[in-house]
């Protein structure tokens, strides 16, 4: 991957980043369309993955991985969606799922 793709990726990643309780934190549903997944049943999975790993290393996992509901307004009601927020320490827990997987 060339430097310029990196820089282009990591600002793009630190864009999506807000403050949340006090910590840096980012939504999976933001996270999963910046890492090119469709789906969200498949980025789920490495979420599940993630939080695993969070677990195995003797970490609190709702501590990186809080989920949480956010309300959407639609014209004609409310639609309630869950989504779960990760810190930074959970996103490289993704990342190294990820790296550790694809091989």
């Amino acid at each position: 991957m060339k430097k310029e793709q990196i820089q282009e990726l990591f600002k793009q990643f630190e864009n999506i980043c807000y403050i949340y309780n006090g910590i840096e934190c980012w939504s999976a549903r933001e996270l999963q369309k910046l890492l090119g997944y469709s789906k969200w049943e498949n980025f789920e999975k490495v979420i599940i993955k993630a939080k695993d790993a969070c677990r195995n290393a003797g970490e609190g996992v709702t501590n990186h991985f809080p989920d949480v509901r956010k309300t959407i307004p639609m014209p004609s009601a409310e639609y309630s969606d869950s989504t779960t927020k990760a810190t930074k320490k959970a996103q490289r827990a993704q990342r190294y799922d990820g790296k550790r997987n694809s091989k």
